[in-house]
């Protein structure tokens, strides 16, 4: 894994050494702090050419393109909440998506797969264990976005978010999100609604670079990536853990998400 992550910086693979519990603390506070933390260069340069040379024909050839309306809550319908009202307003989010089935022996797939890597994940986030999906598609994506296209505003399904940024656009493709705008016991729909019409102003920005971890926190945060501008691709690995193993995706949402089924 040395040839792949910097373990001299950041080790992950020591979580139990002083130095571990240092970093373990940090991460920690960060999260609590900011609702997410960040590990800048873990990647090393080496392998995220040799991930981006390997993703690329892959984009052009076998990616799955996924263009889609959606609202903030990813949802047809919400309950309680009329189809007209402002907090439901549609937005379009375009990308192209690789399966982990695609890339069986990609850098990529050895991080997903190397135990420590989990560990670490689970210690910053004070969860017992996380396990790796059993779903061949959905346990490790790279996601591609091309001029004009967009990752829009949402909340996520799941507590954390944990992605890898591999490749920068040249333009654009900004990280931007809105804290304080719901929680777990209040939903504030009209607050949402007010965001999404007139304070989208008030979002932060975070331009990531690559190589860049970053573990969100994004449940309870709205956020998207800001349109791609110019030829070259935002591209982002994305690791999906739980907390109990043996988590598949149904049919449904594989042919969803992924234009097919295992």
């Amino acid at each position: 894994m040395h040839e792949i992550i910097d373990l001299k910086r950041y080790p992950i693979d020591r979580i139990d050494s002083q130095e571990g519990q240092a970093l373990v603390k940090r991460c920690r506070d960060d999260l609590e702090r900011d609702g997410m933390f960040n590990l800048v260069g873990l990647m090393l340069p080496e392998a995220i050419e040799n991930v981006v040379a390997e993703a690329t024909p892959l984009f052009e050839s076998d990616a799955f393109t996924h263009r889609r309306m959606h609202n903030i809550y990813f949802l047809p319908e919400v309950p309680g909440l009329p189809p007209d009202h402002p907090a439901l307003q549609q937005f379009e989010t375009i990308n192209h998506t690789i399966c982990s089935d695609q890339i069986p022996t990609s850098a990529m797939m050895k991080l997903y797969q190397w135990p420590p890597f989990a560990a670490f994940l689970a210690a910053v986030m004070e969860k017992p264990a996380l396990y790796q999906m059993d779903d061949p598609l959905a346990r490790l994506n790279i996601i591609g976005y091309g001029h004009g296209e967009a990752l829009n505003w949402h909340f996520d399904r799941s507590e954390f978010t944990t992605t890898l940024l591999l490749q920068s656009p040249e333009r654009g493709g900004v990280f931007q999100y809105r804290t304080g705008l719901r929680s777990d016991e209040d939903a504030n729909y009209d607050g949402v609604a007010d965001f999404l019409n007139h304070g989208q102003a008030s979002a932060s920005s975070l331009q990531l670079s690559a190589g860049t971890l970053n573990v969100f926190r994004g449940k309870n945060t709205a956020h998207r990536v800001t349109p791609v501008e110019g030829e070259r691709k935002r591209i982002i690995a994305v690791f999906s853990y739980y907390e109990q193993a043996g988590v598949q995706f149904s049919e449904e949402e594989n042919v969803g998400f992924y234009g097919r089924a295992v």
